[in-house]
């Protein structure tokens, strides 16, 4: 009698171990065996397909996939399944915090906070305007014909709901600004509704988009010390506009065959194949400009460093960009994220580094003085 009930106890224990071996099929049925399920009940090996490579993901499109069924055509609309627009509408407001950091600081970790929600819900509002003024467009390209709106998974009057929503909680996020950064930030909202026409009109939308996208270049320092210094601010923004111009431009040449058919404008069109060209007077004009950033904010030596790793990475990518395909455009336009954070972390080492410098110098005045 034990030993038949250790026999059976010993065949159950072995299905179970079997049941979660990795790769074994028929993990359902065998764990139903191990607990005594009937042979002929519900769970058959058939009715339980085996799951392929199920792992657990924390990226962004795995979480918008997680979120209840009713949200995701919205998440989508906001593109939270593609943060690299997010990444780069934020990281110019990270280089200017940065740099109107006390010397010897870290950034504000406050205002960095408060400006990536505000770029997680502007980057969403602008992608639901765009998607509202261009729904008709992308239903006839195979990349965009999937988006929410052009989809019909979310109607136009949804999406103004939605888009209202979206600007009242960034509207919140501009009132914990100060008095001149509210104005400045909510002078900034004329360009995020008028920039997805500009396709339609010029052949350098990519310029509208470097201009809105940089707007957080201006305001991120103002958020700090109350006002713009346009020897800092300007050149600032000027660069990224510039930056703008480079990866939008490769961004650009996903869609260009799409947008010659439809009678859609873009530098990709305009520039062809004089584009490494353009690209490459862009980076001048960009490192360029940030290396006046460096000089009148007094930065030290690893900002410029990190400038001469951004130059290279500009080199790099330019030189092994293949505008004839689509994938690598995608792969060229997704790495300047790395770019922005190369920067931004030569602001934040080459600011700590300034008081080392204060410091020192300092102690030479003091001991001087005490010598004399």
């Amino acid at each position: 009698m034990l030993a038949s009930r250790t026999t059976e106890f010993a065949r159950r224990l072995r299905a179970v171990a079997l049941a979660w071996l990795p790769g074994w099929r028929g993990r359902s049925f065998a764990l139903a065996r191990a607990v005594g399920a009937p042979h002929g009940g519900d769970l058959q090996p058939s009715a339980c397909p085996e799951p392929r490579g199920r792992h657990f993901s924390l990226s962004a499109a795995a979480v918008v996939d997680s979120a209840p069924r009713p949200l995701q055509p919205y998440l989508r609309l906001m593109r939270l399944d593609k943060p690299i627009g997010t990444w780069l509408l934020y990281l110019p407001c990270t280089w200017s915090i940065g740099l109107a950091a006390e010397p010897g600081c870290f950034p504000d970790w406050y205002m960095l906070s408060l400006f990536g929600t505000g770029a997680i819900l502007m980057r969403g509002a602008g992608c639901t305007i765009n998607d509202m003024w261009d729904q008709d467009y992308d239903k006839k390209v195979t990349r965009t014909a999937s988006r929410p709106i052009a989809a019909g998974d979310i109607s136009t009057f949804q999406s103004f709901v939605f888009l209202g929503g979206q600007l009242t909680l960034a509207l919140g996020v501009l009132l914990c600004l100060n008095y001149y950064s509210i104005v400045l930030g909510a002078s900034s909202l004329l360009l995020v509704i008028t920039y997805p026409l500009m396709k339609r009109i010029t052949y350098w939308p990519q310029l509208a988009l470097g201009l809105t996208f940089n707007w957080g270049a201006l305001l991120g320092w103002s958020a700090i010390k109350g006002s713009c210094d346009p020897s800092v601010c300007l050149p600032l923004y000027f660069s990224g506009v510039m930056w703008t111009l480079i990866y939008d431009t490769i961004y650009a040449h996903q869609d260009k065959r799409d947008d010659v058919l439809i009678g859609l404008k873009s530098t990709a069109l305009r520039f062809g194949e004089n584009t490494k060209q353009w690209l490459s007077s862009f980076s001048v004009a960009m490192l360029g400009a940030l290396s006046l950033v460096g000089v009148n904010s007094g930065q030290t030596a690893p900002y410029y460093t990190a400038l001469g790793a951004v130059g290279a990475h500009l080199v790099h990518q330019i030189y092994t960009l293949d505008i004839h395909r689509p994938e690598d455009c995608w792969n060229k336009f997704i790495s300047n994220r790395t770019l922005g954070l190369i920067l931004f972390l030569g602001i934040v080492v080459g600011n700590l580094c300034k008081e080392k410098k204060t410091d020192k110098t300092k102690k030479s005045i003091e001991n001087r003085i005490e010598n004399q």
